[in-house]
C-alpha cells in the first residue's frame, strides 16, 4: 500500500434550511492513496458537492475527522486552512474561475504569489505547467481570448503549479462541448500516469469510469465499493 494522502473518518454534515434539519452527510469514511485516481459520483442532492467542499477545506464538517497528509484539519485556524488549500489541494472547477483581466500565465502564477515564491521561480513553474497542458503558445492570452477547453487547461495548470497532494476536479467538463470535454479527460488520464493523485467529482458514469475506483454517494452516505471500477475489472475481456 502507498502513502495515504487523504483520510475521511465518519464525517457528518448537518445544516438547517428554513428551520428544517438537513443531514447532508451521514457517516462518510474512505481513504485515498498517493497516485490514486478516484471518482466521487452521485446525482444532484446526493451529498457529493458537500463532501467535495469539506475535502477541499472550503467547509467544515459537523463531526468526524479529515486528515490531509496525516494532518487533522479540524483544529486548524482559517489562515492555516488557507495554507492547506493553497499548498496541498489543487482545485479545478466547472466554471474555470479565472481572473478575466490577467493572462493565462498570471492566472497560473497566482497560487505561487500567495505562497511567497519569487517572481523568477513562479514564472518558470507557471510556464512549465502551461506547457504540460498544451498551452505553450497561449501563455499571454486573456481568458476571453481562449476557448472554454483552453480556459479549463489554464485552470488545470494553476491547480498543478504548487505540486499539490491532491488534485480535486469538480465536474471539470460540465461547461464544455463533447470534444473539449474529451480533451480535458485525456489530460486527467495523462496526469494520473504521472502518479498525480486525482479526485474527480461527477454525475456522469462515462466520466467516472476513467478512474481506478468509483466512490458512489447517495443520500449522504458512501455506497461500499469492494471492487475496482468496471472498465478496469473487464480489462482483457472480449465482447
Amino acid at each position: 500500500m502507498g502513502k495515504t494522502v487523504l483520510r475521511v473518518e465518519d464525517i457528518e454534515k448537518t445544516y438547517y434550511l428554513d428551520g428544517v434539519e438537513v443531514n447532508a452527510l451521514r457517516g462518510v469514511s474512505f481513504k485515498v492513496e498517493e497516485g490514486e485516481f478516484i471518482s466521487l459520483m452521485g446525482v444532484s442532492g446526493s451529498g457529493k458537492s458537500t463532501l467535495m467542499h469539506i475535502l477541499g477545506c472550503l467547509d467544515r464538517q459537523t463531526s468526524g475527522k479529515l486528515y490531509i497528509d496525516d494532518v487533522d484539519v479540524e483544529g486548524l485556524s482559517d489562515n492555516e486552512l488557507a495554507k492547506i488549500r493553497n499548498n496541498k489541494i489543487g482545485f479545478v472547477f466547472q466554471s474555470f474561475n479565472l481572473l478575466p483581466r490577467s493572462t493565462a500565465l498570471k492566472n497560473v502564477e497566482l497560487p505561487l504569489i500567495y505562497a511567497g515564491v519569487s517572481s523568477r521561480e513562479r514564472t518558470k513553474r507557471a510556464k512549465n505547467a502551461l506547457e504540460s497542458v498544451g498551452l505553450k503558445d497561449r501563455m499571454y492570452h486573456l481568458p476571453t481570448q481562449l476557448s472554454g477547453g483552453q480556459q479549463q487547461r489554464v485552470a488545470i495548470a494553476r491547480a498543478l503549479v504548487t505540486n499539490p497532494s491532491v488534485l480535486l476536479a469538480d465536474e471539470p467538463t460540465g461547461n464544455l462541448d463533447s470534444v473539449s470535454g474529451g480533451e480535458i479527460l485525456e489530460i486527467l488520464k495523462k496526469l494520473h500516469k504521472q502518479k498525480i493523485t486525482i479526485i474527480l467529482v461527477t454525475h456522469e458514469l462515462y466520466v467516472a469510469e476513467l478512474a481506478e475506483r468509483i466512490i458512489k454517494v447517495s443520500d449522504g452516505k458512501v455506497i461500499p465499493d469492494n471492487n475496482k471500477v468496471k472498465n478496469k475489472r473487464n480489462k482483457g475481456q472480449k465482447t
